[in-house]
C-alpha cells in the first residue's frame, strides 16, 4: 500500500467538488478544492464575497469540515481542520483557473473574489483503488473464486 497521506493529497488534486462546511452550523455547501503547485499542507478555495461560509469566517478562523465522495479519483473522505479568509494575493494568482474566472466577471481583480484556505487537521478517508472495468472484474473475480473483491483500503489521517 502506498503512503496513505501522499495519496490523500494526489488524490485531492484531482477532485472537482466537495462539500465544505463550519462545523458550528452543520451547513455544507459546494466548493471546488484547489492545491498549490509546491504543496503546503492546505486546501485553498475561491469563493465569493457574500456567501455565509465567507460572512461566518469573517473575524476570525473556523472549525470546519471538508467532506469528499469522488468516484472519478476514488477518495471517499471526511476532513477536519480550520478554515479562515486569506488575503494572499500570490496564492490567489497562482491558485486561479479557468473555473473560477467562469464565476467572476473581473476575473481575480473582482472585487467580491475571496480567496479561503483550508488547514487540515485529521481525516478519516477510504480509498478506492478499483474504477470501472477493474471494479467489475473484481466482483467477476470474488463470484466466481469466492474470494473478495480489492475494493480499497481505508485511513485515519493526521496533518
Amino acid at each position: 500500500m502506498s503512503d496513505a497521506k501522499q495519496d490523500f493529497w494526489d488524490r485531492v488534486d484531482d477532485v472537482q467538488a466537495g462539500m465544505l462546511g463550519l462545523t458550528s452550523n452543520g451547513k455544507l455547501v459546494p466548493m471546488a478544492p484547489v492545491l498549490r503547485e509546491e504543496r503546503d499542507g492546505k486546501i485553498w478555495f475561491i469563493a465569493k464575497a457574500g456567501e455565509e461560509i465567507v460572512a461566518n469566517t469573517t473575524g476570525a478562523p473556523q472549525e470546519a469540515r471538508f467532506v469528499i465522495g469522488d468516484a472519478k479519483t476514488g477518495l471517499w473522505a471526511n476532513v477536519e481542520g480550520t478554515l479562515s479568509l486569506s488575503d494572499d494575493k500570490a496564492v490567489l494568482d497562482e491558485i486561479w483557473n479557468a473555473v473560477a474566472s467562469a464565476w467572476f466577471d473581473g476575473d481575480e481583480q473582482d472585487p467580491d473574489v475571496r480567496l479561503l484556505c483550508f488547514d487540515p487537521k485529521m481525516a478519516g478517508a477510504w480509498f478506492n483503488t478499483n474504477s470501472g472495468l477493474k471494479f467489475f472484474y473484481e466482483i467477476a473475480k470474488a463470484n466466481l473464486t469466492d474470494a473478495k473483491p480489492d475494493q480499497g483500503y481505508q485511513a485515519d489521517l493526521t496533518f
